[in-house]
């Protein structure tokens, strides 16, 4: 009876292990090369899959999701002979499975010395400026010669960008010092346009202050002449109209008299003869008449 029930786990080792082998199941985004007989049968697709047990080989599961590989930095010469590291990152995706598996041995290592030897080729023929200021066509170009290289892998190339592009530490610190140079000479700039403008805004301003008060001065002055002259009519119509005697001239040329001798200038004064006659007449009147006594004294 033991030695029954051994034959019996036997048979059902072998059983579950036909099953095992017979039934696979591929995850999704996945995909198994079979090989019969050491030859290529077929790919199996995403799901559960049936193979013939000891007779087809499923070989190890290929991602098809896209993957992404950074490769070190690599030594390139540019056009003027300075060596420059350059990191880079590609973007890839496995489209046949078939043709990954029996194309190529390694397309990861493919396409890391396939990525140097374009790298060499594109910024030997670019000085260290254009590299540094080129990236986008470097990337495009380094795409465009993988992807039609891995083409036949089985491969595609979606994407390659250049991380960092690392010159000698002596141009870096001539770069540096370059650019610290030009931001000062921009800075110095800036500064002179500024007080440039602040000196032409300073005379704009004074001119207009200056014709402003110019003007202002000016109707200033004409409303004062306007004003005077419309008191000398108005003095002049008011004498012409009162029909003054010569008596009443004297006397308020008598009142102006202390203000014409407030000036220091004032020394000599010329005095008409008709204003002395009028004075004259104007002391006469003032006067008391002599009595009788006085005249005969």
């Amino acid at each position: 009876m033991t030695a029954g029930l051994i034959v019996l786990l036997v048979i059902a080792f072998l059983v579950l292990l036909v099953v095992g082998r017979t039934i696979r199941i591929i995850p999704q985004a996945r995909a198994a090369v079979v090989e019969r007989l050491g030859r290529f049968s077929r790919t199996l697709e995403p799901g559960m899959a049936f193979v013939i047990p000891f007779v087809d080989r499923v070989r190890p599961l290929i991602d098809l999701r896209e993957q992404v590989v950074s490769f070190p930095p690599q030594p390139v010469i540019t056009e003027d002979n300075l060596v420059v590291q350059i990191d880079s990152v590609i973007y890839y995706q496995v489209t046949d499975a078939k043709s990954a598996s029996y194309e190529i041995a390694n397309f990861i290592q493919a396409i890391e010395q396939l990525t140097v030897t374009t790298l060499r080729n594109v910024s030997g023929g670019m000085t260290l400026e254009q590299t540094l200021t080129s990236r986008d066509q470097i990337n495009s170009q380094l795409r465009i010669v993988l992807d039609e290289a891995t083409g036949k892998w089985g491969i595609r190339v979606h994407r390659v960008e250049l991380k960092s592009v690392d010159p000698p530490p002596s141009i870096k610190d001539t770069m540096e010092k370059q650019m610290r140079a030009d931001r000062e000479k921009r800075a110095a700039i800036l500064q002179a346009e500024g007080i440039k403008q602040s000196q032409i805004l300073t005379a704009e301003g004074e001119k207009q202050s200056a014709i402003l008060k110019a003007e202002g001065q000016k109707q200033s002055a004409i409303l004062q002449a306007e004003g005077q002259s419309q008191a000398i009519e108005t003095v002049f119509k008011a004498i012409h109209d009162g029909r003054p005697d010569a008596e009443l001239l004297a006397y308020q040329y008598l009142q102006v008299l202390p203000q014409i001798a407030q000036g220091d200038a004032n020394k000599v004064w010329i005095i008409p003869s008709e204003l002395t006659k009028a004075l004259g007449g104007l002391s006469d009147r003032l006067l008391p008449p002599a009595t009788d006594d006085s005249a005969t004294r």
